[in-house]
């Protein structure tokens, strides 16, 4: 475990039984929702640890070969499509396989850890939880898409087939198109998942009604269980 991913941690309270790995934007880095924990009024439930990551630096083909932290390299950023580095998002998705793996070891097991992202960190969340080999507690993708979904229809997990997503965008966003989420949801919908989705009036970024509604799904998947 000496290879992971530096991060960003914080727990909601001592020994926390869920876990959230939640992953950046192309460019950021883990602070960058750091300040999204508080807002999203987890107080007197379930501690929670969330794990920010620091994605790697890498050269990345549409910024001019400009190295910046990026989960994966992307050629095109067409409003309506992406061409992307699927070695890329392999690499990543073994990255965050490997956080999963230190939460159990620190006692938190797959069906409390959920998975977040924003943008191309979203792509990585939907990748990694839809093929992975245990059960997981959740996906949330933030203004985000599916990057290789031939990757989805070969690898996907029965067992994170029910597992739940939501899914949220804004509707003005120019950098990841809505088509692009709809494309998403509407993929997962015809392949029997059950995503939960939600538009804000707002470009390519995170609102406050959006976070709380993050919190208040969050805290009705650590009900149920």
């Amino acid at each position: 475990m000496n290879d992971l991913l530096t991060a960003i941690e914080i727990e909601t309270a001592a020994m926390p039984r869920y876990s959230v790995i939640w992953m950046h934007g192309l460019g950021a880095d883990g602070s960058d929702f750091e300040p999204v924990v508080p807002e999203l009024g987890l107080d007197g439930g379930p501690g929670v640890r969330f794990i920010f990551p620091h994605a790697p630096h890498i050269p990345v083909t549409c910024n001019g070969g400009y190295v910046m932290p990026a989960w994966y390299d992307i050629v095109s950023l067409d409003a309506n499509s992406r061409t992307v580095d699927e070695a890329g998002i392999l690499a990543s998705r073994q990255a965050i396989r490997r956080l999963i793996e230190r939460e159990n070891q620190r006692g938190v097991p797959c069906a409390r850890i959920f998975l977040a992202g924003f943008s191309q960190g979203g792509a990585v969340a939907y990748t990694t939880a839809l093929t992975h080999p245990e059960r997981l507690a959740g996906v949330i993708a933030l203004s985000t898409y599916l990057p290789v979904q031939k990757l989805i229809e070969a690898e996907a997990t029965a067992v994170n087939e029910a597992v739940p997503i939501l899914a949220v965008h804004g509707s003005d966003d120019d950098v990841v198109s809505p088509a692009l989420g709809i494309r998403a949801r509407d993929f997962l919908t015809r392949h029997g998942y059950g995503v939960e989705w939600h538009e804000y009036p707002m470009p390519h970024s995170v609102c406050l009604e959006e976070v709380r509604d993050i919190g208040r799904w969050l805290r009705t998947r650590m009900d149920a269980q």
